[in-house]
């Protein structure tokens, strides 16, 4: 009688557990539905893109080439409007997207905040690319809540800060942002405008967030894109060479490293964990972006659905999640790693220590194995 009444108090309990969890997802989705109804469509300012005004365009820290892209993109379609632009990366950037056009004239918050805020607070309209909530702008994260300029969201992330932007779009379903600024360009009706600058850097960023046009987000209008930015005279192989065989011997004897010390699969859970200690990084003078696509190599295993980069970047851990199929790393990174991003690919962090941020890792893909057969 004993063991059934705490059954019966257990299921009592999951039942109350479950009812909360529902009435927490109705209350969330139904403030970011309110929240979406703020944010007015950013076809309400299309008509203004001919009035010059002060813009600053904004991306997420650690830039990767579809931040980069999108955002130098938009730079060089505004400017032929009159408008004066300013283009704010939070942190420095990988030296395999310093190629991009534009790139050199760009800010670096942390190494120049002063001017950087003197910029934006002067700025009449601020674009926000690539990212949909401030704190992944690190630093800059205060002095863009406080602005009092007009701010735009241009974002394919999923669960948008959508109250904090006045005007916008945010459409999960597209490839990349630099997908979305073509499609500005085009809805604004400037196709004239699409200059070999511009289809360079949209290039960039579409072929980086679609892996080369393998992902199912590189839908057919993807395609289209690309063929239109081959008409604008684009040197395709260049490009690419630019964006992936531009690296230091050390990048590649370090990754070689990693895949053979650093790798743990888990076959029972389908999954495969990198784990980078900050030491690593040291000894081989690891810079920004050098860890870019390291995430994706143990997928190429078979039968792996979920794989995990974890790398002690002193200051605090990250950590990127890529998967297969239908297990979703952006709850997962979510639920337990101050992250998120897209269905397939997600990214968070940890204040915990390596191994503490591993052993939760290998917590959550346990309680998460029933998803990963």
């Amino acid at each position: 009688m004993i063991k059934n009444k705490k059954l019966s108090q257990k299921g009592t309990k999951h039942c109350h557990d479950s009812l909360n969890s529902k009435r927490d997802l109705g209350i969330g989705l139904l403030f970011r539905n309110f929240a979406a109804i703020l944010m007015k469509t950013i076809k309400e300012i299309y008509r203004l893109l001919t009035e010059p005004k002060r813009v600053v365009i904004v991306m997420h820290q650690k830039p990767d080439a579809d931040a980069m892209g999108s955002s130098l993109g938009l730079y060089h379609f505004l400017t032929q409007f009159g408008h004066t632009v300013s283009v704010i990366s939070p942190t420095n950037w990988a030296e395999w997207l310093k190629w991009m056009n534009g790139a050199e004239n760009m800010l670096d918050y942390e190494y120049n905040p002063e001017k950087a805020n003197a910029v934006m607070e002067d700025a009449e309209w601020l674009f926000c690319l690539d990212f949909n909530a401030f704190h992944r702008t690190r630093q800059m994260a205060p002095k863009l809540k406080e602005l009092k300029c007009i701010k735009i969201l241009i974002d394919h992330h999923q669960q948008p800060a959508s109250e904090f932007f006045d005007y916008g779009i945010s459409d999960t379903s597209k490839s990349s942002t630099s997908e979305m600024v073509y499609d500005l360009i085009l809805d604004t009706g400037h196709h004239d405008k699409l200059n070999l600058p511009i289809a360079e850097c949209l290039y960039a960023g579409v072929i980086t967030d679609t892996g080369s046009f393998r992902f199912q987000s590189a839908t057919a209008s993807v395609h289209r894109m690309a063929a239109d930015l081959k008409d604008q005279g684009i040197d395709h192989t260049k490009i690419y060479e630019n964006l992936f065989d531009n690296f230091l011997e050390n990048r590649l004897r370090f990754t070689g490293y990693v895949l053979q010390s650093r790798m743990e699969i888990f076959y029972e859970y389908n999954t495969a964990l990198i784990s980078v200690p900050w030491k690593d990084l040291v000894k081989y003078q690891i810079k920004t972006g050098d860890t870019e696509g390291l995430v994706n190599y143990p997928l190429s295993i078979q039968g792996i659905k979920l794989s995990a980069l974890i790398i002690d970047r002193d200051e605090e851990i990250k950590c990127s999640f890529r998967s297969k199929g239908e297990f979703d790393v952006n709850t997962f990174a979510r639920n337990y790693f101050e992250g998120g991003g897209h269905f397939n690919a997600a990214g968070g962090r940890s204040s915990d220590s390596l191994d503490q941020t591993i052993q939760r890792f290998i917590k959550a893909i346990k309680e998460n194995a029933s998803q990963l057969q």
